[in-house]
Parts: C-alpha cells; sequence; structure tokens
C-alpha cells in the first residue's frame, strides 16, 4: 500500500445491529477512489457476504462530497491498461454482485465513480447539497464503471444522454423527481436517515430481503415472464423456510418477529 494511501482511506464500523458502515475517508481528495480504496470496499464486501450478522451496507462520505471519482492523479500515474483495469473491474464487479441490501448516503458531489457508486447502492438518500454526475466526458472518456447502463435504467434515456454527453450535474431534488434518490433530507441528517433504515431492514427476514432485491433486480436484467418466474420461485422456496413461520406466528401473536436466516 502507497503512502498516500492507507486503511484509514475507508472507515469500517457497525453502528447500528445487523449494519456495517463504509465510510469514504480521503477529505483532501474529496473522496476519490484509490485502486487501493476499492480493494479495501470489496474486501470488506466479501466478509460481509458470509457473514450472517451482517444484513444491510450503508455508503457514506463526508458532509462535502459522497464521493468525487476516481483519483485523477493516480489515473496519470498508472492509467487503466491490462491488469489495474481488470482489478478494479473485479472489485467493482464484487460490488455489482453483492446479495445484500446496500444504501448510500449522499451529501456534496456524487460525481464519476461516486455517481456509479450510488447507482449500484439499492437505496439512495441524499442530502439537500447532494449533486449527481457522470462527467468522464470532459476528461475524454465515458463512464466505465456501470454508469451508462444503470444512470439510463434510473432515469431515462434523454435525461441519461443530456447528462453523459455533456458532463453536467443535477441536484439532490431533481435527481428525486426522477426516482435516483428514494429520499431527500437535511444534510445534518443524511447518515442518520440511512442508518435509520438500514437497521429497520436489518430487523426483517435475511432470505426474504436477499430474494426480494433479487427479485426487483430481475426487471432491469431479464424480461417480464422470467422476472415473474424468479418471483414466484422466490415465493414457494420462502413458504417453506423457518422465516416465514416465524413472521406469522409473530404477527398472530401480535410480537415482534425474530429471523434467523433460515
Amino acid at each position: 500500500m502507497s503512502a498516500e494511501i492507507s486503511a484509514e482511506d475507508v472507515l469500517f464500523s457497525e453502528p447500528r445491529p445487523g449494519v456495517l458502515l463504509i465510510q469514504l475517508n480521503r477529505p483532501e481528495k474529496l473522496n476519490a477512489f484509490s485502486n487501493e480504496s476499492w480493494e479495501l470496499i470489496s474486501s470488506a464486501l466479501s466478509d460481509a457476504e458470509i457473514n450472517d450478522d451482517i444484513r444491510c451496507i450503508v455508503f457514506a462520505g463526508s458532509d462535502k462530497a459522497f464521493a468525487a471519482g476516481s483519483d485523477l492523479t493516480q489515473m496519470l500515474d498508472r492509467g487503466m491498461f491490462t491488469e489495474v483495469a481488470k482489478k478494479r473491474f473485479r472489485h467493482w464487479d464484487i460490488i455489482h454482485r453483492f446479495p445484500k441490501p446496500m444504501i448510500a448516503a449522499v451529501n456534496g458531489y456524487a460525481v464519476g465513480g461516486g455517481c456509479e457508486l450510488a447507482l449500484v447502492c439499492d437505496i439512495v438518500v441524499a442530502g439537500e447539497s447532494a449533486s449527481f454526475g457522470l462527467p468522464e466526458i470532459n476528461l475524454g472518456l465515458i463512464p466505465g464503471l456501470g454508469g451508462t447502463q444503470r444512470f439510463v435504467r434510473a432515469v431515462g434515456k434523454s435525461v441519461a444522454m443530456k447528462l453523459i454527453l455533456t458532463g453536467e450535474r443535477i441536484d439532490a431534488e431533481y435527481a428525486h423527481s426522477l426516482g435516483l434518490a428514494a429520499e431527500v433530507v437535511d444534510p445534518a441528517e443524511t447518515l442518520n436517515r440511512a442508518l435509520e433504515l438500514a437497521e429497520k431492514i436489518a430487523t426483517k427476514s435475511p432470505l426474504a430481503i436477499q430474494h426480494a432485491k433479487q427479485a426487483v433486480l430481475q426487471s432491469f436484467e431479464t424480461g417480464l415472464d422470467a422476472g415473474l418466474a424468479y418471483e414466484r420461485r422466490a415465493t414457494v422456496l420462502l413458504f417453506a423456510s423457518e422465516d416465514m413461520k416465524e413472521g406469522v406466528s409473530a404477527f398472530l401473536e401480535k410480537r415482534d418477529a425474530t429471523f434467523k436466516g433460515r
């Protein structure tokens, strides 16, 4: 690990039961991603995937920036060729395929890779200060971590084309009107609100939550018939689970359910 990059550049904590907070911590770089920070994040997610105690992930940055894309100085030094590119895409695939819910708590800039990280999350909570954009065109590049594909699915072709081809940004209220952000809150409450949602999700059946996430994602990746087929298979599987029996029993007995992911 280089002298400029350390484990402190990405902070990990468990501030609520069942919730892993991944906080980008390079304020002097507006939380720009380094190759090493991607490695720290993907490693943490690989561990969280097999840790039954972790049921939801929250990504956050600072008040000024969620993440301002890639570290441009590192891009100039190393480029995006062969092994560097393969490694970065491999880390990104771990994030993309992570089966548990992920929430982005966005204040300030979410541009380039930062916007793409928000896009890959399942829920975006935006502070009123948040701004989203994919400005890679200004560098002679295009979004390379899923932005061209996820942005159009999130906001539609015309808006996606406008923002990708011009490099312009949109504010939190406009992002909310487009469906990119689920909520807009006071910037001082962004992280708390994201953690509140994550904690609520963490109390639900892990089996049902993961199947629900995958069922929704099917709507972006397959046709209606295939998506409905997945939904029906998942429903049948969940009917045979201990969590379903616990959920129904708790409802009838007017008590909180205790789900165990079985």
